[in-house]
């Protein structure tokens, strides 16, 4: 039972996600980006590959349609 409630809250949460990234997706590709170049700059551009494919798929995922 206990697995049933967390799967529930993570679907709750997932909704929520989705209801804000349509409601904000300006603020939602500010904040990716920002947090992209906060990673690359730690991982010292091991990573850049990886992330701007993330980055790419965040905004395909938040442009209007």
């Amino acid at each position: 039972m206990p697995k049933l409630k967390k799967l529930t809250a993570l679907a709750g949460a997932a909704a929520a996600a989705t209801q804000y990234v349509r409601k904000h997706p300006d603020k939602v590709n500010r904040m990716a980006t920002k947090a992209g170049e906060f990673v690359n700059q730690k991982t010292k551009g091991k990573y850049s590959r990886h992330i701007d494919n993330a980055l790419r798929k965040v905004h395909t995922a938040t442009a209007p349609h």
